[in-house]
């Protein structure tokens, strides 16, 4: 299963806490709707049917069923860089490093 760094679930509890006030609320991974590669994240009010719940340090992730697979046995981790902007990355839980 997924599982969050800290610098992540401290990032995905600030993005959802910013834009939404449920306590369910947390933040989706699905695949890409424009059919590349990749996966969309958007934050959400709760996790849809089928979805996997993985939930760290207060930080709520939710995993489409496609994403839940893509994303099985990895650590994502985030950053914020100097615009603002939020950046995930994965990695095996082995330890090697793969960008995301």
């Amino acid at each position: 299963m997924l599982t969050l760094t800290e610098n992540a679930s401290t990032i995905v509890k600030a993005i959802t806490e910013q834009t939404s006030s449920a306590d369910s609320a947390g933040l989706r991974f699905s695949p890409n709707v424009a059919g590349g590669q990749g996966l969309d994240v958007a934050p959400v009010e709760a996790p849809e049917p089928g979805d996997q719940v993985v939930e760290e340090g207060g930080a709520k992730v939710y995993l489409e069923e496609t994403a839940a697979v893509a994303l099985g046995e990895q650590i994502l981790d985030a950053a914020v860089d100097e615009s603002g902007t939020v950046q995930f990355s994965i990695a095996p839980q082995n330890g090697a490093t793969v960008a995301g």
